[in-house]
């Protein structure tokens, strides 16, 4: 893999389909949104005239060549020299900067509602980026270079790509090469059985890696909108992997793929499917309780199943634990949130009951039009004008293995943004209980990262009031999927803990302490603490009424 396509490979990894974009935005209201802000500007001649007239003393300054428009340092699509050193290329660049200020400006200038105004500025993001000299070849000095140096056959290259992507239904360049990887091979490798499967989920046990092993077992809740392996990498970057040899009892869901058959599926039957894991759990390990961790959405799944236990007065779980989890979203946290309103989520959720299910694949393009640049126009240079392969990335591989939403539970998780029912302690109700989390006595750790744009660090702090027992807040030095593979050797891992319990995310970062490392390597110390006394490891997996069924990582991970 060269440089350039690694480095689209790690800015895509980024960028990953999770849960706030189970709402998205209408491309209709987006039209909607650019007719009211024509209106506005119709009705703002003065405004619009101002824009204009910069916008042509900035042109004619180009043309002169004493313009001192630059990209951005840290967009990557203009390092090329021929951007400030070729005056043809240097015009160009500054004409689309020019453009692309110029309508930001005047957006800023009139007056809309906030939310009209997000909608307008994506559009135009959307437009302007699309118009971006780079995505043509005769626009893109490095495409043209490449192609004079193999003669052409990059081009030949780029258009077999395309094709390749057009034949087999895709309307967006590849953004993997995933002819390397093999889930069950070198992806979800580590050593284990399916001990229990219905038609909602299978547990895997996995195989000790140490010959002594904690008492209390450890259950992971992954997300339903990805499949679970991502927590079972690459062996070097499995977090399983690394449990086990710390001597921790490893089980782990993976939830079965639905399709319209199962549209019914919501968020109880889930919650139901949890406890009954949790059940399989302890008999085959002969506890009273449990660990239990979950991930993104799944942390979702996972702070509900808690709240209806505590309900119950059932104290099977011992802890928690919570990674890149967000209980209280609120529109502001994300670019996306800034666009959902009820007739967004009221179109989203008839969509998906019409379907019988959220596609993983329509997910999957909706998130990629709302990070143009990172999740198309990357890889369609990258590919078709370049003519390279796309990034053999086992991340970018595992996020393109896209699962389904029942389109009740999509309906739930909805319900869930729109009415934000954990930050209104017992004000909702759920399976004829109140939903309450201040009842969960449990010891909490929640994990962050700090450069996250889909859950941001600071929208999962707030959940820490939540909770009524001690939570444990640790914030990694990374974005979203980074901040959950983090495995111990990377010399630039840090991350930061603070033992006070302050009343904002700023204070908390006020008063937090970095580390060099991982947070694995804390957590693991936590985990010890609540993980009781030392055992020898079980010879075999699963028990008399729970037999082997297959190895790991099973058969709902292929579907």
């Amino acid at each position: 893999m060269n440089n350039k396509t690694n480095e689209i490979g790690q800015q895509a990894a980024q960028s990953t389909t999770v849960f706030n974009p189970i709402v998205g935005a209408q491309f209709s209201e987006l039209l909607h949104s650019a007719a009211y802000v024509a209106g506005q500007a119709v009705r703002h001649p003065r405004i619009l005239g101002s824009h204009l007239r910069s916008f042509l003393n900035e042109a004619a300054g180009i043309i002169r060549g004493n313009s001192e428009l630059v990209p951005d340092r840290g967009d990557r699509r203009f390092v090329d020299a021929a951007w400030s050193q070729n005056p043809l290329y240097r015009r160009s660049l500054q004409f689309w900067l020019a453009a692309k200020a110029g309508i930001t400006e005047c957006l800023d200038d009139i007056e809309m509602d906030k939310t009209a105004r997000a909608r307008a500025l994506l559009l135009s993001d959307i437009v302007l980026d699309s118009l971006a000299p780079t995505n043509t070849l005769i626009g893109n000095p490095a495409a043209l270079k490449q192609m004079f140096d193999t003669g052409g056959l990059s081009l030949l290259q780029g258009a077999r790509n395309a094709y390749e992507d057009f034949i087999s239904g895709n309307w967006l360049p590849a953004q993997v090469d995933s002819r390397n990887f093999e889930v069950g091979n070198n992806l979800a490798s580590t050593e284990g059985a399916v001990v229990f499967r219905n038609d909602m989920l299978e547990v895997i046990q996995y195989a000790p890696l140490s010959k002594q092993v904690h008492e209390i077992p450890l259950l992971i809740i992954p997300p339903q909108i990805n499949k679970n392996y991502v927590l079972d990498l690459t062996p070097d970057k499995s977090l399983v992997r690394y449990l086990l040899k710390q001597g921790f009892r490893v089980f782990c869901i993976s939830w079965f793929n639905p399709g319209p058959a199962q549209e019914h599926w919501g968020l109880d039957d889930y919650v139901n499917a949890v406890i009954g894991a949790s059940d399989v759990v302890m008999t085959i390990t002969r506890q009273k309780k449990l660990n239990v961790m979950g991930a993104c959405s799944g942390g979702i799944t996972l702070s509900t199943t808690l709240s209806h236990l505590a309900v119950l007065g059932d104290n099977r779980i011992n802890s928690c634990t919570l990674l890149v989890c967000v209980l209280d979203p609120r529109p502001e946290d994300t670019e996306v949130g800034a666009l959902v309103t009820d007739t967004s989520i009221e179109f989203a959720r008839s969509r998906s009951a019409k379907k019988g299910i959220l596609s993983g694949k329509d997910l999957s393009t909706t998130f990629a039009w709302m990070r143009p640049n990172d999740l198309i126009w990357n890889y369609f240079v990258n590919n078709y004008l370049m003519g390279n392969n796309p990034p053999a990335f086992d991340i970018l591989h595992w996020n393109n293995d896209v699962t389904n939403l029942p389109a009740n539970l999509h309906s739930d998780f909805l319900d869930f943004f729109k009415n934000s029912p954990f930050a209104h302690a017992g004000e909702y109700s759920f399976m004829g209980k109140s939903l309450d989390l201040s009842r969960v006595k449990q010891d909490i750790f929640m994990v962050a990262g700090l450069t996250d744009h889909i859950t941001p660090w600071k929208a999962c702090y707030r959940s820490i009031d939540m909770f009524g027992g001690d939570v444990t807040f640790t914030l990694s030095n990374s974005g979203h999927i980074q901040a959950l593979i983090n495995p111990p050797g990377n010399p630039r891992s840090r991350y930061m803990s603070c033992n006070v319990r302050t009343r904002s995310a700023e204070e908390w970062l006020e008063n937090a302490e970095q580390y060099q490392g991982t947070w694995w390597e804390m957590w693991s110390g936590w985990l010890t603490e609540r993980s009781g006394l030392p055992r020898g490891a079980p010879r075999k997996l699963g028990n008399a009424k729970y037999p082997v069924l297959d190895k790991a990582p099973g058969l709902y991970v292929f579907g």
